[in-house]
């Protein structure tokens, strides 16, 4: 039988699929955001594959272990996602900080990832990852086991990675933080997208003020995602509140 707090944790979670929809960063019923069970680091809550993301509640979450095995199916007619096993159980078992994980495939996430430089400290936006970002080679779509301890090992002990030549990761002690930081490195992508398309001259401020920029925004000064969240809860209630069934 499910807590009050799991329940408050499935709410939590189905939000944030419907705000990844509000802020066009889905890929039809493919990527994956999943939420430790709470009180138990083995078991994790992840979307069906066949649901679009405007489709995710709090009841229709599936419960899966660190192996892969769905403990809890609600009554569709879905799996899940090989990949999404294979990258959230990863991190999951490895980072014992981390209760949220999220995936993404964006247009500007995925150009960002196939650049040799990756993210650039162009904007303020952008600065807050500056030496707080790992980095991810491609061996193709991610249903490898033996991928698992090298996607640990790249995300290092940051909350966001890039998986070059394929999109973006986050992570974060609550969904509101991973939330809060996808969107963030959405916004630093994009940014970075219509800079270097103007082709002009970039500015690029000194290391100084980049490392004085990323401290200022690190969880133990500020804890983003966590202030703002009520006001997304408001926002998704105001237009369909169905999430939380």
């Amino acid at each position: 039988m499910s807590t009050d707090i799991e329940e408050l944790t499935k709410v939590d979670l189905a939000a944030c699929y419907r705000l990844m929809v509000k802020y066009g960063m889905t890929d039809i019923i493919y990527n994956h955001i999943t939420a430790q069970v709470p009180g138990n680091e083995k078991l994790f809550f992840i979307n069906g594959l066949g649901l679009h993301y405007s489709e995710v509640c709090a009841s229709n979450l599936y419960t899966v272990d660190l192996e892969g095995n769905i403990v809890h199916k609600p009554d569709l007619p879905y799996g899940i996602s090989r990949a999404g096993y294979v990258i959230h159980s990863a991190i999951h078992a490895a980072r014992d900080d981390v209760r949220c994980i999220i995936h993404t495939h964006t247009r500007a996430g995925m150009a960002v990832s196939s650049l040799k430089e990756g993210l650039l400290p162009l904007t303020q936006t952008a600065m807050r990852f500056y030496e707080r970002i790992g980095y991810h080679d491609y061996e193709g779509p991610a249903v490898d086991k033996d991928e698992q301890k090298r996607l640990v090992a790249d995300l290092g002990s940051h909350n966001a990675m890039i998986l070059r030549n394929h999109g973006l990761l986050t992570c974060g002690a609550t969904v509101a933080e991973a939330f809060n930081l996808m969107l963030w490195l959405e916004t630093a992508c994009k940014a970075q997208v219509d800079t270097l398309a103007m082709g002009r001259e970039i500015i690029v401020p000194d290391v100084a003020v980049l490392n004085r920029t990323a401290r200022l925004y690190d969880p133990d000064v500020r804890q983003f995602g966590l202030l703002e969240w009520d006001a997304m809860l408001r926002l998704l209630d105001r237009d369909d509140p169905s999430y939380r069934d």
